[in-house]
C-alpha cells in the first residue's frame, strides 16, 4: 500500500469538500473522496489528485457507513485524518417545516456521528493517532432563518468536537471544528442578489469567503496545530468571533 498518510473527506465532490481534498493532497495525503449522489464530480476529482480514490455511501444509512469502513480498510488499511464535511439543508420556516425534512437532516448528522465512532474504533484508537476535523458553520452559532434543522446539526458538530476532545484525552487524537461563514459555493450562488447584499453588509471584510480559504485552515489542523484541541475555528470574514 501507499506510504502516503490517508485522509477521508466526506461530501468531497464539490465546494468546500473538494477544496479540502485538494489542499490535503497538496500536503502529501492520499485522499479518499466520499460522495453520495455526485459520482461524476467525485471520480473526476479523484483522477486529478495523486493516488486518490472515490467511495460512495449514504451516511444516513448505517449499513452503507459500515461498507465504507470496509472499503477504506481494503483500499488504504488506515485513516489518519477524517474531515466531516458532508451536510444537508432543508429550508423552510419552522412552523411549516415538514417532519420528513427535519428527519433527513438529522439522519445525516447521526451518520456523521456513526462514521466518527467507527473511524475511532477501527483505525485511530488502534493507531494511537489521528485527527478529526468537523466542518460546522457560523449559523450553528448565530442561527439563520428557515434553517432550524441545519443550524441544530451544525451546532451539534461543535458540541461533538468538545465532547470527543475530553473523551480522547491522552490518546494522541486531535478533534477540532472549522466553522465557515458565507462561502462562495453552489449553495450561496443560488441566493437572490438582495439576500447576498444583506449578508455582505454584515461581514466586516465585505465579501464572501472561498472554499480554498476554509481548506487552508483544515490543512493546517490536519498537519500542524499540534496544541489545538476541542476548538472551533471561525472562518467568516469577521461576521462572528466566537
Amino acid at each position: 500500500m501507499s506510504e502516503r498518510p490517508i485522509a477521508l473527506v466526506t461530501g468531497a465532490a464539490r465546494g468546500i469538500g473538494a477544496a479540502c481534498a485538494r489542499a490535503l493532497a497538496g500536503e502529501g495525503f492520499r485522499v479518499a473522496i466520499h460522495y453520495n449522489a455526485s459520482a461524476e464530480a467525485a471520480e473526476k476529482l479523484a483522477s486529478e489528485l495523486p493516488e486518490a480514490f472515490a467511495l460512495r455511501a449514504d451516511l444516513a444509512v448505517p449499513a452503507q457507513v459500515d461498507a465504507l469502513l470496509e472499503a477504506l480498510a481494503e483500499r488504504a488499511g488506515r485513516v489518519d485524518v477524517l474531515v466531516n464535511n458532508a451536510g444537508l439543508t432543508r429550508n423552510a420556516p419552522t412552523p411549516v417545516m415538514k417532519l420528513d425534512d427535519y428527519d433527513a437532516v438529522a439522519a445525516l448528522a447521526r451518520g456523521t456521528w456513526y462514521l466518527t465512532k467507527l473511524m475511532l474504533r477501527r483505525f485511530m484508537m488502534k493507531q494511537k493517532s489521528g485527527r478529526i476535523i468537523q466542518i460546522s458553520s457560523v449559523v450553528g452559532h448565530i442561527g439563520n432563518r428557515g434553517q432550524s434543522p441545519y443550524t441544530m446539526a451544525k451546532a451539534g458538530l461543535d458540541a461533538l468536537t468538545r465532547s470527543l476532545a475530553l473523551e480522547l484525552a491522552g490518546r494522541n487524537i486531535l478533534v477540532n471544528s472549522v466553522a465557515p461563514g458565507f462561502i462562495e459555493t453552489e449553495m450561496t450562488a443560488s441566493l437572490p442578489d438582495q439576500a447576498k447584499d444583506r449578508i455582505l453588509e454584515r461581514i466586516p471584510l465585505g465579501r464572501m469567503g472561498t472554499p480554498e480559504e476554509v481548506a487552508e485552515v483544515v490543512a493546517f489542523l490536519a498537519t500542524r496545530g499540534s496544541y489545538i484541541q476541542g476548538s472551533v475555528i471561525h472562518v467568516n470574514g469577521g461576521l462572528y468571533g466566537g
